[in-house]
């Protein structure tokens, strides 16, 4: 919108002369009025002919100027504004020019001169004409560098010409000019696109007129119009013909860069983007710039071309048709360092992963070329992975800006972008644990694929931590590498939006469209990308426009199905001859000197594929993406095979307790049923007894004491789903005001973070995977609200959590709370499903493993995950601080209670947290049965909360002499020898695995084998439990009720079994 505050005169289109005199630096944009009268018309704004939402704001300006000088605008103004405060009805207080007066009951003034509205008008229609290319110029940008044609989303013919997209969708944005982004073909005809031919600019100005938009015709071509504070694109001058301003505009937003930003609602946020596209010469680079840029786009080429030379029947997934995207994220990290950023963190597909490990990451091409020979022999334990899949960590100074930078590409499986959120929550541990709170020291860079950008739910879910407190990772800069096509999909197929990017708008991140056979409109991009993010700290995402040159794979035949596009890619100029040929034209390099570069990288690939021959061995830990130095020996090996007591002494226990039982901060008025809690902590304090809250608290307060973070994350964790936990309190009376008591046990502990997290899974486990990644000395948590919910971050557990450090040498030591247990709350809310969990265990059901001194601590090695499900608060107290004093990191899968969080008989003693004390896998019989082993009839093995419905049962039933109750705390890795000795104790007894869940379901699947392995297969390991069933639970509370009679009556009945003999 125009901001004038000058008279009519200074609005007349200027001559040119007149133009080069009045010429000058332009005057800052005005701030917002804070003061001054607010005008109310008596006028409705209909009533005046000249009077609209688009003219709204420049009246605003005439007014304010005018109650400062009256003289100080034209005289037509003047009648006007003097009329409407004069209180003229509805329509009298406009006065034509021709005829101008005051309204009859004001005193009349002297007439104006003619045409003023036609004046105002036309500036106005100049300030809408710059703002539509703002807002749609980039539907117009030349962005496909093949230039076929646009896509046709509504079935009208496809055309071939420019004029046929759209505004932003006039940029020259696609190589290939078929997978233009807009969803019609239509041009938005408040758009001029033109050439520089005058002729060119006249036609679409006649068209527009026709068209009955603006009014401006071809003699308005040569006036001279005063440009608004909203654009930069008069440079020093602050007026320009009406020719040179669409030239301008053209030139900003139509050529082979497209800047959707207008959505941004943020007024300096806009302004900082205008004055980077817009003001004139911006995009100049240095001799120097240019010959940079022109080796990486060598080593980029030649990099792919060195592979299929080699390997040419080996799936890489190339980067051919994008070879711009290394010198792009070397400008980002080359500005980024200048900014100050000492670690930069990356997350990508497979697609030119290869090539980025080698010339950005600058991983050891031997290293590379070793992973296509298929003779050698993995040296680490674990399957490995593919090569496109691999992670690397590296530490480096950066050439440009001659600092220390450190590098780390996350590994990542074949699901895309499933690496999103985990490269967020490293980078936020990172920038935790060095104390950057604004994120200027560590960033993040995510790179993409176009169909994946906008088909993977986790890319939204991703971008709405980004600016959440506990998640914000302050500003990330995404790369789509938008080859125009997903495997075999086109876009018309793939999305519902116009660009790929769309998603990104819901974050107020502006994104910058360009064609990536420009390799110096990509990196002018990336830079501006760069400098956002250093600015505001806030998302951006560039678009790299490009094609893909071969299939989805080496392998692949694309020709099946994108005919058309692949004739025109195999016609297609690779963008490296391109720019060459251009840097050689205007005389920026010579033919030798370029020649000289493409020798020099292939003498290295040639050096380091012959150094690559004398490997022997393939060591997947040369390509771990998180080590932590220290941790572990030199060869990655713990540094002892033994767990010390978890136990904690008694004053300690008193201590925390006394911590979780209060509150820490003077003058704070908590909630009065949260004042009955803490009494009711006290209380339980004073007779050294723990609830399942208390327990947990006294866990998290030891080891916050001893200096280890504690991050608990996930939906409602500060209060807890079931209203036990209350780590942050509330402030009754004062909005905002929280107290975290456990940031209270000791003057020099660790920092703990309690965190509700977005209504998101599969997001936020991701992103705390990827922050346990960063550190093994804490201790990261996650808990799903109900454990069924854990299902929808299904990807993060099959592809990260229980594998992860079989594929990439990457142990983890996170921990899932997973509310569990059949309750009669319907099938939403009952299991955790443990038969998942436990059927991706590695242990073998089939041999008895050779026990030893230290047999529980190698078990814990050997396993790829621990899975728990513990009876009483000790257990989970112990269990909790042995995650973090094993010398070693593996996932903990816990199946957490909901009513034993209240159960009387679900507490312990201090006694059982003393040190000495420790974890117990299987909590044998110690009641009356105990006492005469060889009477007891049967031994019923179990988990969790059932135990304490089968001591109520047994007890009832006066049977606690003949059946024993062992609980197994440890599932996986599984207790053989623990196991093995109560079935021995017990020897004269069947034995019973009782569970509350389906047979289909729970642990049955899993125990019985194990169970029948330690015992030698002597007797059957008979079924006590609910049947086969598809829902993990019944909806009915009476037939839960009934299903839990039946298990009962199974369990204890001593001849239930007989019939099946």
């Amino acid at each position: 919108m125009l901001r004038l505050r000058t008279c009519a005169a200074r609005l007349r289109p200027l001559g040119a002369s007149q133009a080069a005199r009045t010429a000058g630096p332009r005057r800052p944009a005005a701030g917002a009025m804070t003061s001054g009268p607010v005008r109310c018309y008596a006028a409705p704004v209909a009533s005046e002919p000249f009077l609209n939402g688009t003219s709204s704001n420049y009246v605003e300006e005439m007014y304010f100027a005018w109650l400062e000088n009256p003289k100080s605008v034209h005289k037509s103004w003047d009648v006007f504004f003097r009329n409407a405060n004069a209180g003229a009805p509805p329509g009298a207080a406009y006065q034509s020019p021709l005829g101008l007066s005051v309204a009859p009951q004001l005193s009349s003034l002297v007439g104006a001169r003619p045409n003023v509205e036609k004046l105002v008008e036309d500036h106005l229609a100049v300030q809408s004409l710059i703002r539509a290319y703002q807002v749609m110029g980039h539907h117009n940008a030349h962005l496909d560098p093949l230039g076929i044609s646009c896509v046709n989303f509504d079935d009208a013919p496809v055309n071939s010409g420019f004029q046929d997209i759209r505004g932003h969708q006039v940029a020259q944005l696609d190589p290939l000019g078929i997978m233009d982004a807009d969803l019609d073909s239509c041009v938005p005809t408040d758009i001029i696109t033109s050439s520089d031919k005058l002729d060119a600019v006249k036609d679409r100005l006649t068209l527009l007129t026709v068209g009955g938009f603006y009014g401006l015709d071809e003699s308005d071509l040569e006036k001279v119009f005063r440009l608004p504070t909203t654009t930069f694109i008069g440079g020093s001058e602050s007026a320009l013909p009406l020719k040179e301003i669409i030239r301008r505009l053209e030139m900003a937003y139509c050529q082979h860069i497209g800047v959707e930003f207008m959505f941004i609602n943020d007024l300096e946020q806009c302004q900082w983007i205008r004055q980077k596209f817009e003001t004139p010469g911006v995009m100049q680079f240095s001799l120097e710039e240019k010959r940079t840029l022109l080796a990486r786009m060598v080593r980029s080429t030649r990099f792919e071309e060195f592979l299929q030379k080699k390997w040419s029947a080996e799936k890489r997934f190339g980067l051919e048709g994008c070879e711009s995207l290394i010198p792009a994220l070397k400008t980002i990290i080359d500005m980024s360092s200048g900014s100050g950023v000492e670690y930069v963190i990356m997350g990508m597909p497979h697609r030119g992963r290869l090539n980025v490990l080698a010339n950005v990451i600058r991983k050891e091409l031997e290293q590379i070329f070793c992973q296509f020979d298929s003779k050698l022999e993995a040296a680490d334990e674990g399957s490995g992975d593919v090569k496109y899949h691999l992670g690397m960590y590296h530490r480096r100074i950066n050439r440009v800006t001659d600092r220390n930078i450190t590098l780390s590409l996350v590994a990542n499986p074949s699901h895309l972008e499933a690496a999103d959120p985990v490269v967020q929550g490293k980078t936020k541990a990172e920038q935790f644990y060095c104390g950057d709170d604004d994120g200027n020291r560590v960033m993040s860079i995510l790179i993409h694929g176009d169909a994946a950008f906008a088909g993977q739910g986790i890319v939204y879910e991703t971008f709405h931590l980004s600016d959440l407190p506990s998640y914000t990772t302050h500003g990330t800069v995404h790369v789509v590498v938008n080859n125009q096509i997903g495997f075999t999909t086109d876009p018309r197929m793939a999305r519902s939006s116009p660009y790929p990017t769309d998603v990104a708008r819901v974050v107020n991140a502006p994104i910058f469209h360009v064609n990536a056979d420009d390799p110096e409109a990509v990196i002018y991009v990336c830079k501006v990308a760069a400098e956002w993010r250093a600015t505001f700290h806030k998302d951006v995402v560039v678009d790299l426009v490009c094609y893909r040159r071969m299939g989805h794979n080496e392998m692949d035949e694309p020709m099946f199905t994108q005919p058309l596009m692949y004739k025109q890619i195999k016609k297609q100029k690779p963008v490296l001859l391109k720019y060459a040929e251009k840097l050689i034209a205007d005389g920026s390099v010579t033919r030798q000197e370029y020649e000289e570069e493409i020798a020099k990288y292939d003498k290295i690939c040639e050096e380091a594929h012959a150094r690559s021959k004398d490997e022997k061995i393939l060591h997947i830990k040369h390509w771990l993406d998180s080590p932590w130095p220290g941790f572990f020996t030199l060869d990655g090996q713990p540094k002892s095979m033994s767990c010390p007591s978890t136990g904690l002494t008694e004053e300690n226990l008193n201590h925390i307790g006394q911590v979780a039982s209060s509150v820490p901060v003077e003058d704070f008025t908590i909630h009065g049923g949260l004042s009955r809690i803490l009494k009711g902590r006290a209380a339980m304090v004073g007779q050294r007894t723990v609830d399942w809250a208390l327990g947990e608290y006294m866990a998290f307060g030891s080891l916050l004491k001893e200096g280890i973070h504690v991050r608990l994350s996930g939906q409602d964790v500060e209060r807890g789903t079931f209203s036990h936990r209350h780590h942050v309190l509330h402030d009754q009376n004062v909005d905002k005001r929280i107290c975290i008591p456990m940031n209270h046990v000791a003057p020099d502990q660790a920092p703990y973070t309690v965190c509700n997290s977005s209504l998101s899974e599969y997001g936020v486990l991701g992103f705390e995977l990827g922050f346990a990644m960063a550190s093994p000395n804490a201790l990261i948590l996650w808990e799903a609200q109900f454990g069924d919910f854990h299902n929808t971050a299904q990807c993060i557990i099959d592809q990260f959590i229980c594998p992860g450090q079989a594929k990439w040498v990457r142990q983890n030591g996170i921990v899932l709370l997973l509310p569990h247990g059949m309750e009669g709350m319907g099938p939403e809310h009952s299991s955790a499903r443990p038969e998942r969990f436990l059927q991706m265990c590695n242990d073998d059901p089939d041999i008895m493993p050779t026990l030893s001194d230290d047999f529980a601590v190698r078990q814990l090695y050997d396993c790829n995950w621990i899975v728990v499900n513990c009876s009483n608060p000790a257990n989970y107290f112990h269990v909790i601080r042995r995650q973090i004093l094993l010398p070693f990191r593996k996932p903990l899968i816990v199946f957490t209670p909901k009513s034993l969080l209240r159960h009387p008989e679900a507490r312990s003693s201090f006694d059982e947290m003393l040190p000495g004390s420790e974890f117990k896998r299987l909590i044998p019989e110690e009641g009356v049965a105990a006492q005469r082993p060889e009477e007891v009839k049967r031994l019923i093995f179990c988990t969790g909360k059932v135990y304490y419905e089968l001591t109520k049962e047994r007890k009832n039933r006066d049977m606690e002499a003949t059946v024993a109750i062992a609980r197994i705390e440890q599932l996986s890795p599984f207790p053989f020898d623990q196991v093995e000795a109560e079935s021995k104790r017990f020897a004269n007894a069947d034995l019973v695995w009782c569970q509350e869940e389906h047979k289909n379901q729970g642990y049955y699947d899993y125990v019985k084998p194990r169970i029948r392995t330690t015992i030698q297969r002597a007797k059957p390991v008979w079924y006590a439990g609910r049947g086969p069933a598809a829902a993990p639970a019944t909806g009915n509370k009476n037939t839960h009720l009934l299903e839990l009679r039946r298990l009962l009556d199974s369990a204890f009945g001593l001849d239930a079994f007989q019939d099946q003999q």
